[in-house]
This record gives C-alpha cells, structure tokens and sequence, in this order.
C-alpha cells in the first residue's frame, strides 16, 4: 500500500505538539499560544489573525505553517488602494482585444458571430487570477498569507468578508467559485489602524510581542549557529535595552539576526562599546535612533589582548 494510507498526511497536524515539533523543524520557535492557536484554526477552519509591532515574526509565522503543512504558500501583499482586480481576478485585456481583432477579420462569410466571440473572450483562457482566486481555486493544499491587511480599506475588508466567510465569490461571467480545499489563512496586521469587528469575529487572535531575551536567544543560536553561545546573550540583552527606547523604529529579530551574522563576519566574537557603535547602522534605520542608542551604549571596552 502507498505510505499515505498508513500514516496521516504531512499536512495535517496531530495535536498541538505536533504543531510545536513541524514548526521548529520548519526553523520557527513558538510558544504554547501560537501552537495552540494554529492547531485550533486548522481544526475548526477558521484564519488567524496575527497582531504587533513589525519585525516579532508575523510574516515567518505563516511560511513556517505552510513548510510544516506541505502546503504552498500565496501571499497578498496589502497596500493602499489595493483592489479586487489585483486580489481577485482580473481580465487579460490585451489577450481579450486580439481575439477580438482576429474574429473581425473573420473569412469569406464575414467574420465570427458576436455572441461566439463574446462566450469565448470570457472563459478561462483569459482570466488572470490573482492570489485570492488562485488560493481558492488551488487543488493543492494552500496557505494563504494575507499580508498588512491594516493598510487596505473598510470597502476592501468587505471582500475579504465574503471570502472568508463562506471560502467562495462570484465573478459575473464564470458563476461562483467555490474552493476546493479550505486554504489556511493567515492575516497580519501591524496596528496601524483598528480592524473592523466583523473581520475580527471570523478570525482567532494571535498577539506577537517581541519575544524574551531567553527566546532571542534561542532564536539566534538556531538561525546563526556559529554564533558563540556569550556573543549571542549580549547581543541580544543589548537588542532588548535599545527596544525601550524611544525609538522611530525599534530592532526586529530579523535586524538581530543580521547584527549577530555582521559581527560574526567581522570577526568579533563579544561586543564592546566601539564595535557597538560602528555597527549600529545594520540593527537601526534611522539616524536619530542611532545617536539615541549611542548615547544610551554604555558598554565595557574590549579585552586587551596579549
């Protein structure tokens, strides 16, 4: 018999600690409550929403689902102005108007009936599905990350309403398309501003905060295994004292990642106030936020050497 039929598909999880064991294999450390929550949403088929400051994660979180469940991953990425015919579907008018042109120029009875033209300029030929269709109308198992959803508008959130309500639309000219397998859905939002309720109410929540020092830790030494297990605490409690400052833009995880792999390729294995400062420009973004953290770094000089 094929394997299938003696073990559960790779992409449906067992439990919650099954979701806990494929995500960290998938390269991503989670908690009870995520792993709680992800188990749940595939369960009772409901999509995530995922809030916080930018860079705890939000975005890795819905890869490393899609990693752990064997599924492909979609992703909308959301702006402003964002509409239904760069989520949706759009028509390939361009394809459309040379079919129209060959069946004007016809044979010797004068050319294709309208109507014939018409039925074939709508079919699936010329349809251009964009994430939110292709999701939908995916055979495969499918992870669909609906990416910033705070940056679009009440009129776009009633889209995703009917969508995520029911898992189907309608497009005028094909009838209603409705998804062969629930896609997993992840949404995140950075607050930028307040969702609506009703799009509230079809999702279980999930707040990221940046993680604990124990867990940057543990994150960085999985992600930058060269990295020395005292380089990788300071580093990180360093992160963690700038983050309470004031800052424009504070450190992501990301940005320690890639502080940890900079000082690691400049051959520095401890962190001292002159290497800190010369390398600020790679954990902030702003030049206001590096001199607020300079004037904050108050660390011990380098070991002499002898």
């Amino acid at each position: 018999m094929p394997a299938d039929e003696h073990e559960p598909s790779r992409g449906e999880f067992t439990g919650v600690v099954d979701v806990a064991e494929r995500l960290r294999t998938a390269g991503y450390l989670g908690d009870d409550a995520i792993e709680t929550v992800v188990y749940l949403a595939e369960r009772l088929h409901k999509p995530i929403l995922v809030e916080g400051p930018a860079g705890v994660g939000k975005t890795e979180l819905a890869k490393a689902i899609a990693d752990a469940r064997s599924a492909e991953l979609v992703r909308l990425q959301c702006y402003e102005g964002l509409d239904e015919a760069k989520a949706l579907y759009e028509w390939n008018y361009k394809k459309q108007l040379l079919r129209i042109t060959h069946a004007r120029g016809g044979d010797a009875d004068g050319g294709e009936a309208w109507d014939d033209v018409e039925d074939d300029l709508f079919g699936e030929d010329y349809l251009l599905e964009r994430p939110l269709l292709r999701a939908l109308r995916s055979s495969q198992r499918t992870v669909l990350l609906i990416d910033e959803v705070d940056k679009v508008d009440f009129e776009f959130e009633a889209l995703l309403l009917e969508i995520l309500s029911d898992f189907q639309v309608t497009i005028p000219e094909l009838g209603t398309v409705t998804g062969a397998h629930h896609p997993f859905v992840v949404l995140t939002s950075n607050n930028t501003r307040e969702l609506s309720e009703a799009l509230k109410r079809r999702c279980l929540y999930l707040y990221l905060d940046y993680p604990s020092v124990e867990r940057e830790k543990e994150i960085v030494l999985s992600r930058v295994p060269e990295a020395p297990e005292h380089l990788a605490d300071q580093l990180v409690r360093i992160v963690r004292s700038l983050r309470q400052l004031e800052l424009k833009k504070p450190p992501s995880i990301s940005e320690t990642l890639d502080w940890a792999q900079t000082l690691l390729a400049l051959g520095f294995d401890s962190v001292d106030e002159v290497t800190a400062r010369s390398t600020m420009n790679v954990l902030l973004k702003y030049q206001q936020d590096v001199e607020k953290a300079n004037g904050h770094l108050k660390l011990p000089p380098r070991p002499e050497m002898n």
